[in-house]
């Protein structure tokens, strides 16, 4: 619990403009998983903010830091989350390697959002792949052909309250430490004033 509670003290100071993106990414980097994930859902919006525009161009990454090589196809990796959202902040973006052989010679994960609201919102299925720019886009426009043992019913996300939620959404990831990321969310091209932060598990 000690670690814990010093590890948000220390993300919110380093999380002041303008932000340093190497001790930011050094500190996380140090934690045990729960003290990165207590770390980041402490961020506020503002900070989630700061931390999203500072990792611009900063560290580069690519679906393998998403999901790392070795692991096999459907085999789910989490990402603990916290979103800039006033309620219901917290969820896990869940990924795997995809067992199409197309789509994993394309370098495209699967995944879906484990949240507690998801029998009324929809898991959120999406997919995600790598951006030009160093940069990995978790498109909402797109549904993945399979899913992993286990994971909830792939229905479209324009049905149910998704529509308001994931349907034309797609949000671009940005490297930040070597388990964690930041992410905001566009629709139909134009930013959306939403930001949430990911700390994958250690697999």
């Amino acid at each position: 619990m000690r670690v814990a509670i010093l590890s948000t003290m220390d993300i919110h100071r380093l999380c002041k403009t303008p932000v340093d993106l190497d001790d930011v990414g050094a500190f996380l980097d140090a934690l045990h998983h729960e003290g990165r994930v207590a770390a980041c859902r402490s961020l506020t919006a503002k900070e989630q903010e700061a931390l999203f525009d500072a990792a611009e161009g900063h560290r580069k990454i690519t679906v393998e830091d998403i999901v790392p090589a070795g692991v096999e196809p459907l085999v789910p990796v989490p990402h603990w989350g916290k979103n800039s959202l006033p309620l219901f902040t917290t969820f896990q973006k869940v990924f795997c390697r995809p067992d199409d052989p197309k789509a994993l010679e394309a370098g495209e994960l699967w995944g879906y959002n484990e949240q507690s609201l998801k029998t009324f919102t929809g898991p959120g299925y999406y997919v995600a792949y790598n951006l030009t720019d160093g940069e990995v886009l978790v498109d909402y426009t797109r549904l993945p052909t399979g899913k992993a043992p286990g994971w909830p019913r792939i229905i479209p996300n324009s049905r149910r309250l998704s529509r308001f939620i994931y349907n034309g959404t797609q949000d671009t990831l940005r490297g930040v430490s070597r388990h964690v990321t930041i992410g905001r969310a566009a629709r139909n091209g134009e930013w959306m004033p939403n930001w949430f932060v990911l700390v994958r598990e250690d697999v």
